[in-house]
């Protein structure tokens, strides 16, 4: 088939594997639409903050999930995405955001409420879309073309994100990332999990363009099977 054939690709994972920069660069490089979903969670993690919703307060959380208007643009060279109309591209990567964002997303009605949102933007991608997240083969996504789940080991992924976040320290880089993966992995609804027909891809050992490249293979492959 051609390869302008509509492809739906799900890359899952925790966090410091690489997911981001990988997504980004293969649906750039394949001509497909980019939706970062952890950024969506971050967004309406930064509207709860800014409003002064305790996000101590699942209750609380859940009464003002349906509130901010979230909208996430799809153009991998520039991702934008705005709440309300602002831009929040920079705050919601800060660490008040980031600190908070586990417990926000944790809430079912907040995953209820982003999933739709999710959904209805990779049902919209004409030439297809590459949509990363941590629930996205299992829960978001469940009939994707492909689904991918990305791996590092807590070393890795610490030195990669100690040297995003330039001069955290390593050691309290991993224990927030052990400490998000166990949150992230025990909730209720939707936990980061590996769904089962989902390609394992160990990244610990391999360069960001070698991650790419097997990735762009493995989309190329499903492309050409249908």
């Amino acid at each position: 088939m051609e390869s302008s054939t509509p492809v739906i690709v799900a890359i899952d994972g925790p966090s410091g594997t690489g997911k981001s920069s990988t997504s980004k660069a293969v649906a750039a490089q394949l001509g497909l639409s980019y939706l970062d979903t952890g950024a969506q969670y971050r967004a309406i993690t930064w509207w709860m903050v800014t409003n002064g919703i305790d996000t101590a307060d699942p209750s609380a959380i859940a009464a003002a999930a349906g509130k901010p208007e979230i909208l996430s643009g799809t153009d991998p060279e520039k991702p934008a995405i705005t709440v309300d109309g602002f831009d929040v591209a920079g705050p919601i990567r800060e660490q008040d955001v980031t600190s908070k964002v586990s417990a926000v997303s944790a809430v079912p009605e907040v995953r209820t409420r982003i999933t739709e949102l999710q959904r209805s933007i990779a049902a919209s991608a004409v030439t297809g879309i590459v949509v990363e997240g941590r629930d996205i083969g299992t829960t978001v996504l469940p009939d994707a073309d492909l689904k991918i789940f990305l791996t590092a080991s807590p070393e890795a992924r610490a030195a990669r994100r100690s040297g995003e976040l330039k001069g955290a320290d390593l050691h309290a880089t991993r224990e927030a990332l052990v400490k998000r993966d166990a949150a992230d992995s025990s909730r209720k609804t939707s936990p980061l999990a590996k769904a089962d027909d989902a390609v394992e891809v160990d990244t610990t050992d391999l360069t960001l363009q070698q991650v790419i490249e097997c990735v762009v293979t493995l989309v190329e492959e499903k492309r050409a099977d249908r």
